[in-house]
C-alpha cells in the first residue's frame, strides 16, 4: 500500500508550540477541515496517526468503542514515551487511568468513582463551591488592582474543590499543583521542571504514585466519607483494585480534576475580556449563565484530543484505515467545526445549541463534567455582578502542549465591589 501524502498544516498536530499560538493553530485547522478532514500525520518523534478535524467523524468514532479503542495508544506521545510507558506497564508501575481503558473494564472501573459526580452529590456541593468561589473572589478584590488571574485565582478555585473532595489536607494543594503542572506541562519551558525524557517524567509519576500509596492504606485501614475512600476500596468484580489503577485513579481525578477547569475559567474571563459586549449582555442577563459557560468550554477546550486504535480494517469519510493504525480526535478543531456552529469563531454567551466535544463524547464522557460545569457557574455567576472594570494589563501567555492546556498567565487591571 503506498505512504498517504501529508498536508503540511498536519504538522501542527505534533507542534506544541501551534497551540501557544492561536492564530496559527486555527488557521491550520481551518484548513484541513476544508481540504484534508481526515489527515495523515508522519512526523517524528511520534508514530504515524491519522488527524480527524470534523465535528462529525469525531462524535462516531466516540459513540462506536468497539470498534475504535482507547488501548494502547490514548493520547499523543512520542514514540520513545510511548515504548516506555508500556515497559513501565508492564512492570506493573505505569499510569493506567479511566482514559486507557476499554470495557468492560473501563465501565467497572468508572462506576467507583461515578456516585461522587452524579446530580445528587453536585447539588450537596454546590454550597461549598459557591462559599469557595466567594472566597476567592474577595482575594481577588484584596489582591487588586492588578493580578495573574490563573496563577493568583484559576489555579487555586478548582484545586481546592477537587482536593476537597478527595479529602485531601490543604498543606498537600500545592504539591499537587505543583505535580501536575509538570505532568501535563511537560512541552512548555516554564513547566518543565525535570526534563522531558521518559526517565524524567518518570520521577514525576512516581511522587504521585507514592503519595498516593500512603493515602490508599491510610483510608483502607480508616475509611473516611471521601471520593479517596471509595478509590482506596473499591472492587472489580470482588477484588480491590490493582495498586496501579487504584493510584492512578487518584492521580487523573487529582489532575485533570484542577488543570482543565482552571484552563476554563483563565480562558473564559480572557474571552469576556476581549468581548466587552457579551460581558455586559452576561451583566445585565445572569440567566445566560449556563450557556456562557458551554459557550466558555467550548472556546477553550482544555483537553486538546485523545487518541483510538482501529480494532479492525475500517474507514473514515472514504479514507481507508487499517487494523491497528490509530486516530487523533481534534477537539479544538471540532468546536469550531462550520458545519455544527454558526460563525464559530464567534464568542457568543447564549449560543444555543452548543454540541462541542471538550468533554469527550460516548463511554468516555468526562466524568467530571457536572462539576467542571458548577465550579465555573459559581465562579462567574460571584464575579461578574462585583465586576465595576477589567482590562488587560500585559500580555496573555498561552501553554504549549499536545494534550491539555491553555493560558498560564493572565496579567488584569480591575476594580471590584
Amino acid at each position: 500500500m503506498s505512504t498517504p501524502t501529508m498536508d503540511d498544516a498536519a504538522k501542527v498536530f505534533t507542534d506544541p508550540t501551534a497551540y501557544a499560538d492561536d492564530a496559527r493553530l486555527h488557521a491550520a485547522l481551518t484548513h484541513l477541515r476544508a481540504n484534508t478532514p481526515v489527515a495523515w500525520v508522519d512526523n517524528p518523534p511520534y508514530r504515524p496517526f491519522w488527524a480527524i478535524t470534523k465535528h462529525a467523524d469525531i462524535m462516531a468514532i466516540e459513540r462506536d468503542n468497539n470498534l475504535w479503542l482507547s488501548e494502547p495508544r490514548p493520547l499523543l506521545v512520542t514514540a520513545e514515551a510511548d515504548d516506555f510507558g508500556k515497559q513501565q506497564l508492564e512492570a506493573g508501575m505505569g499510569l493506567r487511568t479511566l482514559i486507557h481503558m476499554d470495557d468492560p473494564h473501563h465501565r467497572k472501573v468508572r462506576a467507583i468513582g461515578a456516585d461522587w459526580f452524579r446530580p445528587k452529590a453536585m447539588r450537596d456541593l454546590k454550597v461549598n463551591v459557591d462559599a469557595l468561589a466567594k472566597r476567592y473572589v474577595d482575594k481577588m478584590r484584596d489582591i487588586g488592582p492588578e493580578c495573574d488571574f490563573v496563577t493568583d485565582i484559576a489555579v487555586n478555585f478548582p484545586l481546592y474543590v477537587i482536593m476537597s473532595l478527595l479529602g485531601l489536607p490543604e498543606e498537600d494543594f500545592p504539591r499537587m499543583h505543583q505535580l501536575t503542572q509538570e505532568m501535563f506541562g511537560g512541552d512548555d519551558e516554564e513547566y518543565n521542571k525535570r526534563g522531558q525524557s521518559p526517565e524524567e517524567q518518570l520521577t514525576i509519576l512516581l511522587d504521585f504514585f507514592n503519595y498516593f500509596a500512603q493515602l490508599t492504606a491510610s483510608r483502607r485501614e480508616n475509611p473516611t466519607d471521601d471520593l479517596a475512600s471509595a478509590i482506596a476500596n473499591g472492587r472489580i468484580d470482588g477484588e480491590p483494585l490493582s495498586e496501579v489503577d487504584t493510584a492512578s485513579y487518584y492521580v487523573i481525578v487529582a489532575s485533570a480534576g484542577h488543570d482543565t477547569t482552571k484552563d476554563a475559567i483563565s480562558g473564559g474571563l480572557l474571552a469576556l475580556i476581549e468581548n466587552p459586549g457579551e460581558l455586559e449582555r452576561l451583566r445585565k442577563d445572569p440567566a445566560l449563565m449556563g450557556t456562557a459557560v458551554e459557550e466558555m468550554i467550548r472556546w477553550t477546550t482544555p483537553v486538546k484530543e485523545f487518541m483510538r486504535t482501529a480494532a479492525e480494517d475500517t474507514e473514515v469519510r472514504g479514507v481507508p484505515i487499517a487494523e491497528g493504525e490509530s486516530v487523533y480526535l481534534a477537539y479544538v478543531s471540532g468546536n469550531r467545526d462550520e458545519e455544527v456552529f454558526d460563525e464559530p469563531f464567534r464568542f457568543d454567551v447564549s449560543r444555543d445549541p452548543n454540541k462541542h466535544v471538550a468533554f469527550g463524547y460516548g463511554v468516555h464522557f468526562c466524568l467530571g463534567a457536572a462539576l467542571a460545569r458548577m465550579e465555573m457557574n459559581s465562579l462567574f455567576s460571584e464575579l461578574i455582578p462585583r465586576l465595576e472594570s477589567i482590562e488587560l494589563a500585559g500580555e496573555p501567555e498561552l501553554a504549549a502542549t499536545t494534550f491539555v492546556g491553555g493560558l498560564k498567565h493572565l496579567p488584569i487591571r480591575y476594580s471590584l465591589r
